[in-house]
């Protein structure tokens, strides 16, 4: 009987939520309040368990005397030097590693810099300011030709040809033939007769003639052009006066640790042998 009790308030009120989301289903907030009321209850756990861990190592400090020893104290200005001491050591130490390392190099990279970089860059320089530019380039284009050509020539004349006359031409005293007896009497040819004449002559010709004319012209050019004929020789005399000075001071001195006057001493060479190593 006891245990049906409380069973009929729970038969009695699960229909309850059912009807409310039939007639009203607009109010459904019930999972998000429920999800929010979860979050927040994680949330104060989480809290509640670093409060607990906090307090027993408070506890455990406060029982352990050597662990006491080994951490603050309570005293500022100690636990300040101490710490101040402990990082300046180490970025000591870093710093001393980086400059042997450096030490260690510094010629070697000096070498590669004289060699490589200033003396290689003024030398190439020295021999582009020399060099020709040497190329062939290839001309397609017309020519359009307008002048007056004189011509002066002797034109030889030897043909044969037949002439007619243009007029009436009297011949007087002209044999003419009859019964095979030369009769002398004068004769008068009218225009258009056909005459058969052979020229053999030279005539001088002197006069202008005009000329105009488009030409195609095609034709590979040959250049050769130095380089210290050109703009770029400025330019380039300019580069080698600015790496003149930084290729005499990285060629002129400190080329090892036995040019370096500090380290022939016998109270520095030894730092000098840790730091630049044995070369």
């Amino acid at each position: 009987m006891d245990n049906s009790k409380p069973d009929r308030p729970e038969t009695e009120f699960e229909p309850q939520p059912q009807v409310q989301t039939e007639t009203n289903p607009e109010s459904q907030p019930v999972p998000e309040t429920a999800t929010e009321s979860y979050v927040d209850e994680r949330i104060r756990q989480a809290f509640e368990r670093v409060k607990l861990w906090f307090k027993n190592a408070q506890e455990h400090y406060l029982h352990s005397p050597r662990l006491q020893k080994l951490t603050y104290q309570g005293k500022y200005l100690p636990a300040f030097w101490t710490v101040a001491c402990i990082f300046s050591l180490m970025v000591n130490i870093v710093l001393v590693a980086i400059l042997i390392s450096f030490g260690h190099n510094f010629f070697a990279l000096k070498a590669l810099i004289a060699k490589g970089l200033v003396n290689g860059t003024s030398d190439t320089l020295a021999l582009m300011d020399q060099a020709h530019i040497v190329t062939t380039v290839p001309v397609n284009t017309k020519v359009q030709l307008q002048d007056n050509l004189p011509v002066i020539f002797d034109l030889s004349i030897n043909q044969s040809t037949q002439l007619s006359l243009a007029q009436d031409t009297k011949i007087p005293g002209a044999y003419i033939y009859l019964n095979n007896t030369a009769v002398a009497t004068d004769l008068t040819l009218p225009a258009g007769t056909p005459i058969q004449a052979n020229f053999d002559m030279s005539v001088p010709v002197n006069t202008t003639v005009p000329i105009s004319v488009t030409v195609p012209v095609s034709m590979q050019v040959p250049v050769d052009i130095p380089i210290e004929q050109t703009d770029l020789h400025q330019s380039i005399v300019g580069l080698q006066g600015i790496i003149e000075p930084y290729k005499t001071i990285m060629g002129s001195a400190f080329n090892s640790p036995k040019e370096l006057p500090l380290c022939d001493q016998w109270w520095s060479g030894w730092a000098c042998s840790i730091i630049f190593g044995k070369q």
